[in-house]
This record gives structure tokens, C-alpha cells and sequence, in this order.
């Protein structure tokens, strides 16, 4: 007897109708001979309205709150969900994140899981129980409910697949996998069988929304293999695994998987800093303390004593990222420093493993955006990754040539995974 972690996300449970349907799948799994815990995530947009809403009220919400808001909305898709189960005829109990022993952190609104007692799970599985767990939340050391970020409901399944030693985990949403692109921007765009944890990471951390980063990097730490599958169909979807199993199947000749782009992005550039010790680590730091991300970093060389440095955040993050440069730039007693921020940016990236062997991928991929006009701005490299900041206007057309370039479509399956 298999224990499968089953996630539905929340276009998979938006409205009654697919509730039902979902209840079908699972007891079907149930039925053939699995214990079954389900994560689900709040039914379609109903996180992007609460947050629309608290947005109308203030500005500046408690993060507290926020979570107290936000958690609300897994705890409509458990209980109709347990519903639709339990009307079928199965065994089936729905649990909180905090009722299924998950413990987080004291970081509101980006918590991170640090244990599982699966005492409560195991319990319930053992009187046959199909469990049915609320995604993207947890219970911090204050006794508060705690939220884990966009997608938390990913990492919430993985955590539990890892914790309880589940057989299998499921990811299923309303694409069948991870595309080698978005089709909605490369219709020849093909879906990819095998990847790896880096690999994933590296596409989730560059623009690609199948998966939340956090819950890749839980799953290569504990070895979770993911089905990244659709829900509407049986088709099989992705498998993300380690490099090792990629390989052991003939996959080493591969060159790149994807090719990835994120339009979420804002350039600045810090003009005249002066050259001086400690200078880019008290702004880096500040932007750390208020909790920005930075992606690139490109520093220039000095010249009278001075540099510029350019980087890029996230536009959620554009505000705050200005407000915190205006208080500290200042300090630096240098007149001539100023700032510029550049919102028409977006950044494409390649990746895949077959760039550790392979030398000439970055020359390829700066030829093919040169012949198209496509002018660079920024670039950073890691072993398996290459991205580029352009203009936004260019994306697209950057996104449709390094994948024929590349080979990736359909009609070049041997350059596949």
C-alpha cells in the first residue's frame, strides 16, 4: 500500500464543479489500495481578491493580519473538498496547517517550515482517513497562524511528502508539466518529461510559475521526486528528480531545457558612488533588512574614485527599494551620487545541465539576441544557468529566437528531455 501526497492547486478547485471533479480523482487513488493526503491551495483568485481588498482599507496592513486574512482561503477549499468526499461515500477529515503539526517560524507572511509532527496525519491515515491538509499555512512559536509566501501550498505538500516518507508526490494544476517555454508565448513550446532539482530551481527563480523555488529545494534536500502533472487529464506531466536519475536515462547530451523569462522585474542604477569599503555593503545590507531580494548585481569599474552599480528587484519591491536608497544614499556625503530607476526591463534566461559540459552556450545565446537587435543590459551566469536583462519590448521576440535557436521545439524532440 502506496502513501501519495496529492496538491491541487487553485484553478483546480475554483468553483463547485471542479471541487466534485477533484473529489472523484482522489477517492479513485484512494480506492486503488493508497493512503492518501491531499494539500489544496484557496479556490481560484480568491488570495489575489482578499489581498485587493485588505489593499482598500490600508496601505499598510499588520502582517499579522495579513496572514490571519490570507490563511482563510485554504480553509474554504478543505471543507468543501471534505465535503464533496465524505458525500461519495469515503472516510475523509480535513485539517488546518497548525492541526497537521506544522510548525514555522516567527516571519509573517513568508514563514518557513521548521518541523512536522505527523503524529495527527498518521493517525487519521491509519483509521483510513483520506487527509486532507490546508496549504500554505503553519502555526509559529507564538501560537499565531503563519503564512509560507506565494505557492506555500507547494512547499507545504513537499514538506509533508518529505516528513511523512510518502511514496509519490503530485503536483497538479492546470498545465500538464514544465514546458521547454510558456506556450502561450512559443506555441511549438514542448513539455519536458525529466528535469532536475537545479534545473527546476533555477526556472522557478527565473520567471517560470510551475512550482514555488522554496518547495524544489526541500524536495532535493530530502530527495522528493515531484510529478508535476495536469489535472484534467491523465496524461503524464513532468518528473523533477535528482541529476543523477537524469543522467542513469542517456539525458547527459541534452544542452538546454528552457528558456524562461520574468517581466517582473525593475533595473536601478546608483550613479557616482564612491569608491570606497563598505559602500555597497550597507546598501545591499539596508535593502536585506526590509526584506528585498536582489536578482543581478553589476558593479563598474572605478573611475575618479567612483562607480556605478546597477541591480534588479522585483516591482513589488520598487518602492520600497526607492524609499530605502533615498535615506541612504545620502549618507555617503557625495553630491554627484543620483539614482535611476528603470521600470521597461524583463529578463530571459537559459537553462539546463548540458551547459557544464558544453562550452560556446553563452556566445550562441549573445549571437542570436544580436542578430535580432536585441540589446543587453545586464547579464549574470551560473553553472547551469544564463540570464539577460533587455528591454521589455524584446522579450517575446528574445524568448521565440533562443528556442529555435536552441532547438526546442517539437519538432526537434532528440534535443529534448
Amino acid at each position: 500500500m502506496a502513501l501519495v501526497v496529492m496538491k491541487f492547486g487553485g484553478s483546480s478547485v475554483a468553483d463547485a464543479d471542479k471541487i466534485k471533479y477533484v473529489a472523484g480523482k482522489i477517492v479513485a487513488k484512494s480506492k486503488a489500495g493508497n493512503k492518501v493526503v491531499v494539500v489544496v491551495s484557496a479556490p481560484g483568485d480568491t488570495t489575489d481578491n482578499l489581498l485587493e481588498m485588505a489593499g482598500k482599507i490600508t496601505s499598510n496592513p499588520p502582517s499579522r493580519e495579513m496572514d490571519m486574512l490570507l490563511s482563510t482561503g485554504e480553509m474554504i477549499s478543505i471543507s468543501l473538498l471534505a465535503m464533496a468526499i465524505d458525500s461519495v461515500g469515503s472516510r475523509v477529515i480535513s485539517m488546518t496547517g497548525p492541526q497537521a503539526g506544522i510548525s514555522a517560524d516567527a516571519d509573517h507572511t513568508r514563514a518557513k517550515i521548521k518541523k512536522i509532527n505527523q503524529k495527527k496525519v498518521k493517525d487519521q491515515l491509519a483509521k483510513n482517513n483520506i487527509v486532507i491538509v490546508a496549504g500554505f499555512q503553519a502555526l509559529n512559536p507564538n501560537g499565531d497562524i503563519t503564512t509560507l509566501g506565494r505557492g506555500g501550498s507547494d512547499l507545504t505538500a513537499v514538506a509533508l511528502a518529505a516528513a511523512l516518507e510518502a511514496d509519490s508526490c503530485e503536483i497538479y494544476s492546470d498545465v500538464e508539466g514544465v514546458y521547454t517555454t510558456d506556450p502561450r508565448i512559443v506555441k511549438d513550446a514542448r513539455k519536458i518529461d525529466c528535469v532536475s532539482y537545479d534545473e527546476m530551481l533555477e526556472m522557478a527563480g527565473s520567471g517560470a510559475q510551475v512550482l514555488q523555488s522554496r518547495s524544489v529545494e526541500v524536495a532535493k534536500k530530502f530527495g522528493v521526486e515531484i510529478h508535476s502533472r495536469s489535472t484534467f487529464n491523465e496524461n503524464q506531466g513532468t518528473i523533477i528528480t535528482s541529476e543523477e536519475k537524469i543522467r542513469r536515462k542517456q539525458m547527459e547530451d541534452l544542452l538546454i531545457s528552457g528558456i524562461t523569462f520574468d517581466k517582473n522585474q525593475v533595473k536601478f542604477t546608483i550613479i557616482d558612488l564612491p569608491d570606497l569599503p563598505g559602500v555597497a555593503a550597507k546598501i545591499f545590507g539596508r535593502l536585506a533588512e526590509i526584506g528585498v531580494n536582489v536578482d543581478m548585481i553589476i558593479q563598474s569599474a572605478a573611475v575618479d574614485k567612483k562607480n556605478d552599480i546597477s541591480f534588479t528587484v522585483s516591482k513589488q519591491n520598487m518602492k520600497k527599494t526607492q524609499v530605502e536608497l533615498d535615506r541612504t544614499i545620502p549618507e555617503f556625503k557625495a553630491t554627484s551620487t543620483s539614482v535611476i530607476c528603470d521600470e521597461h526591463i524583463a529578463k530571459v534566461s537559459i537553462i539546463g545541465i548540458g551547459m557544464k559540459s558544453n562550452p560556446g552556450v553563452a556566445a550562441q545565446m549573445f549571437e542570436v539576441l544580436y542578430k535580432k537587435g536585441i540589446n543587453i543590459e545586464m547579464i549574470s551566469t551560473s553553472e547551469i544557468k544564463i540570464s539577460c536583462i533587455v528591454d521589455e519590448v524584446d522579450i517575446v521576440k528574445a524568448v521565440e529566437e533562443l528556442h529555435k535557436s536552441f532547438g526546442l521545439s517539437k519538432k526537434n524532440q532528440e534535443n529534448l528531455l
